[in-house]
């Protein structure tokens, strides 16, 4: 496992438009990208890089003088086979439905339901049929916390994720993108006109319902190739996603432990298998919340080559929306800092970890590195490389985010 000295530097931070103590930390930041995607690699959801990668923020934030303990969950192994199941069991309702009239239309009708609603729930992140039957594995995150200078009144999580996704078609170039996002929704609009259509068919007995399902069972196949072909694929380094996240995290524990905030206690979190629906996000606040006070939730996704940004909304068919008192906050300071280059945005298509602190009950905001026109650089690919880093686009996005902590702690 790779060491950490505070002393060491692997990317050279230059330029004038920050103060040296500062780009200190950038320095840092890039140190922690380069151990966590060179040195220990791909971090695939409940693998040994996982475990390493998790392993080396501990030992960080140890070093550092911070109390950090890595605390283990449970997590599926993969975030398509859920999908590929749910496609499996409609394809399953389209081959049921004909066979035998109503003795067979209404278990195909159920089947079908049953598939739709589970598939629903998993993209909520809740529990279901599909997440149940999936295979498992372990997994971990790194958590420590940092105390502030004066009178605890509030708690503030910083979430960036260890793992890395693998490198599918689907993500290959943004035209893929763009047709996967698009594919998606069709499959889950021709799903759900198969689950009515054929519980219509149990009292009509309308002979022309079944061929016409047969684009929903065509949609079933396709995703269940894509669902294969992904999981086929090697892991990513995943330096910008989201080595950067984890980075940042471990940067901002370097600056905390310098300069404590006021009044909000900090908490570090470095969590395992967000790239399988978020088992380590969700475990964290199932472990920690009746810990908390007044707590709130800022989320790092890919800041290595674009941004800073942040997130209105997100979501795969069931939407997120970032807390508003929080997008206010972020709207405030970009507009007092036009240097820094921050905007909102959203996507479709995708979630962050705010979700995940959303169904628990805490305001949440993400910052991410998507580029002004919604891309997001060398998402899932295999080019996400260290040397995709651009430390100036850093600079910007750790003065963002440490100003954003510092006005959030005034407001305690």
């Amino acid at each position: 496992m790779p060491g950490y000295n505070p002393g060491e530097s692997s990317m050279s931070v230059e330029g004038n438009d920050m103060e040296t103590e500062p780009n200190r930390f950038v320095e840092s930041w890039l140190r922690h990208i380069r151990a966590l995607a060179e040195e220990i690699g791909p971090r695939g959801s409940t693998t040994e890089g996982e475990r390493r990668g998790s392993e080396y923020c501990a030992q960080v934030m140890r070093q550092l003088g911070i109390e950090a303990a890595v605390e283990p969950f449970t997590s599926a192994r993969s975030i398509y086979r859920p999908h590929l199941l749910a496609a499996l069991m409609m394809l399953a309702a389209f081959v049921l439905y004909p066979i035998a009239g109503r003795a067979t239309a209404i278990p195909a009708a159920f089947l079908a339901l049953l598939a739709l609603v589970s598939d629903l729930m998993e993209l909520g992140f809740r529990d279901n049929i599909l997440r149940r039957l999936m295979p498992k594995g372990p997994s971990q995150n790194a958590v420590g916390r940092v105390a502030p200078s004066g009178e605890h009144r509030q708690d503030l999580v910083l979430i960036g994720h260890v793992d890395s996704h693998r490198t599918p078609l689907i993500f290959r170039t943004p035209r893929w993108v763009a047709i996967y996002k698009a594919f998606t929704t069709t499959a889950f609009v021709t799903f759900t006109a198969q689950t009515l259509l054929y519980f219509l068919g149990i009292f009509t007995g309308w002979i022309w319902i079944w061929p016409v399902t047969a684009v929903s069972a065509a949609s079933a196949v396709l995703l269940m190739a894509l669902c294969l072909q992904a999981d086929s694929t090697p892991f990513s380094a995943g330096a910008n996603d989201n080595a950067s996240g984890a980075g940042l995290v471990l940067a901002l524990a370097e600056h905390l432990r310098a300069e404590p905030l006021g009044h909000t206690r900090v908490w570090l979190a470095c969590t395992g298998c967000e790239e399988v629906q978020h088992y380590g996000a969700i475990d964290f606040f199932r472990r920690h919340l009746g810990e908390m006070s007044r707590p709130s939730a800022l989320v790092f996704e890919m800041l290595g080559c674009a941004g800073p940004a942040w997130l209105l909304s997100e979501g795969i068919i069931v939407p997120f929306h970032a807390d508003p008192g929080l997008v206010a906050l972020a709207e405030g300071l970009a507009g007092e800092h036009p240097d820094w280059g921050a905007y909102g945005t959203q996507i479709s298509g995708g979630n962050t970890e705010t979700a995940d602190a959303l169904r628990a009950g805490v305001p949440s905001i993400t910052l991410i590195g998507l580029t002004p026109d919604g891309g997001a650089p060398y998402w899932h690919m295999v080019e996400d490389t260290l040397d995709r880093m651009n430390p100036e686009v850093m600079r910007r996005g750790y003065a963002f985010t440490w100003a954003f902590m510092r006005a959030l702690d005034s407001r305690a």
